[in-house]
Parts: structure tokens; sequence; C-alpha cells
């Protein structure tokens, strides 16, 4: 009963404070939605280039064997232009999402039947966002892609397992059927609050809308350390708190026009995730490194099988 209450609590406080602050940029920002494309190319063609790697992978945490959200790879270039209301930014990004069992060395009829379904998510998208000078945001994107075997997830894992000395997975043959998938993101950060010289925190609310991905995450990130922007090089570290609302999730629940045959399960609708790390940021080079434990995401599954965690890595370089 605390915990729901806490839940309930968190939300509803993230939810006004983003409000609060946003709502009269807000329609502004809106607005500019008419002029997008030509304001997207103008960032592109005069923007200052930066191009980022992101890794989460379980095995990073020197584990054996991996489960449930095992692999994520994204890679973007973005570009970024100061406006008279603070700054742009516009860019694309490719990425690919690999969901397993908690093991994949048991066999697909011996897997339990809240177990995680096999699943590969594989994309590309572009992005637009807005900074205002008290430190808000506004973020707008649009991925394409494919979920199942086009994704390529089982050739991905067997050749990692294969370079790191793994276990070969057994169950790739059953993963969720192929789809091609649209999702629409949107998100905000309110201003962040200060508590302190050296310490503040930001909420935020972000959400997704298509056949693959429909949820909404409701979020807050503490920073501790050098949080001036105006210096050379900045450290801190973070700790941010989220809570997400799933409506739909194809990589459990299978596609919309799935195999009805298929293994599927079904997702729960609240879940939660604790991530905490440190970046460092300097004057072309920024690194980003944080652990994230994630809740149990299947109906009906225990939080000790369902319970996850990864290493999240970032690797920034604007020349």
């Amino acid at each position: 009963m605390r915990a729901k209450f806490f839940i309930h609590a968190l939300c509803s406080a993230v939810l006004c404070l983003l409000c609060m602050n946003i709502q009269a940029q807000g329609m502004q920002d809106f607005s500019q939605l008419r002029e997008l494309p030509a304001t997207m190319q103008n960032i592109i063609q005069q923007g200052r280039a930066s191009s980022a790697l992101d890794i989460d992978n379980d095995s990073l945490l020197f584990r054996n064997a991996d489960g449930l959200y095992t692999s994520g790879l994204r890679f973007s270039r973005s570009y970024r232009i100061k406006v008279s209301e603070g700054w742009q930014s516009a860019g694309w990004r490719v990425g690919q999402q690999l969901y397993t069992p908690v093991h994949v060395t048991i066999p697909v009829a011996d897997l339990g039947p809240l177990d995680r379904p096999y699943a590969g998510w594989i994309y590309g998208g572009m992005f637009y966002r807005i900074e205002h000078p008290d430190g808000s945001e506004l973020d707008f994107g649009l991925d394409l892609g494919c979920l199942g075997p086009c994704a390529l997830g089982r050739q991905t894992q067997e050749v990692v397992h294969s370079i790191l000395h793994q276990p070969k997975p057994l169950g790739w043959s059953s993963q969720i059927s192929t789809e091609p998938g649209l999702v629409l993101h949107l998100g905000g950060r309110a201003t962040p609050i200060r508590l302190g010289s050296a310490l503040d925190v930001q909420p935020g609310v972000s959400g997704r809308l298509g056949n693959i991905f429909t949820d909404l995450t409701a979020e807050a990130t503490f920073r501790a350390g050098q949080l001036h922007l105006g210096a050379e090089q900045r450290v801190y570290g973070f700790l941010r708190l989220a809570l997400r609302a799933v409506a739909y999730d194809a990589t459990l629940q299978g596609g919309l026009f799935g195999d009805e045959t298929q293994r599927t399960v079904r997702p729960k609708r609240d879940t939660g995730e604790i991530e905490a790390g440190v970046q460092w940021q300097g004057r072309e080079w920024a690194l980003r490194a944080s652990v994230v434990s994630r809740s149990n995401q299947i109906d009906g599954q225990t939080a000790s099988l369902g319970q996850q965690g990864f290493l999240r890595l970032s690797i920034i370089y604007a020349p």
C-alpha cells in the first residue's frame, strides 16, 4: 500500500511541476511544428555536429548470462544551433534492441509460461529538440523499424556470444513474428529545481505512441556535482527515478498483425526504473556511465524473476 501511494504521489508531483513550468512556452513550441521540416533542414546545415554511441548490456555487469532486456545499441548524429530563445537541435538515429527469457540456455519447450519471449527491434528515426534558457526542454521524434526476425536479433546475439565465449541462445526460433513498426516520441523536462549550490532535481514526462510501444513515463533526475553550464569541464553524479504506465508493448504481447500461435505474455501496466551513474563533460567529449535497475514487466511475474539490471554507457563527441 505504501509503495502504491508513493508511486501515485511521485507521478502526480512530476506531472504538476512539468505542466506549471512549460505551460507558457509549450503552446509556442507546438506552434513551431508547422515549420518543422524547414527548421530541421536549417539546423542540420548550420548547426554544430555531434555523434553519440549509446550501449545497454547486462553482460557488462560481469554476468555470464543474458536475460530480459539483454542488449541495446544506438548511434545518433545531432546538430545544434543557438537561437534567440535558447537552443534547437535536430538529427537522426539508428538502433537495435534485443529481448530474451531470463536464461537463454533453456529450450523453448521448457520455458515457464511467464518468461519473456525472444524479440528484436531495429529502427531508424529523426528527432527535434527545443532547449530554453531556463533549462527546460521539449522533444519530438519519429522512429520507423521492424520487429521480429528482420531485426537480426538472433544473428547479433550469436555473434556476440561467440566472441565472449558465452553459451549459444536456444530459443530464437520462437521469437515474436515480423511486423513493421512506427513509434512517435514526445517528451518534456521542466526547469531544474535548485536544492543547493551543487545539487538540483529536474522532473520530466515522456510518451511513446505506436504499434510497437505505447506508454507514458514520469521521471525525476537528481544531480550532484559541477553543474555550472559555462564550465569548460563538468563532472557530476546523478540518480534518476522513473515510473512508466504501459498500454502496449509488442516485444511482450506480439505485434498487431502477428501470428496468434506465437509465444507471448501480457505486459505489466505499471513498471519502475532506477538509474544511478556519473557523467563527465569536456570541451569536445562527454562520457556517461550508469547502472539501471528495472522492475518486472510481465503481468503475474514475481519480482525476483523479472527484476533486471544492466550497464548503460554513452560516448559523445562534438568537435
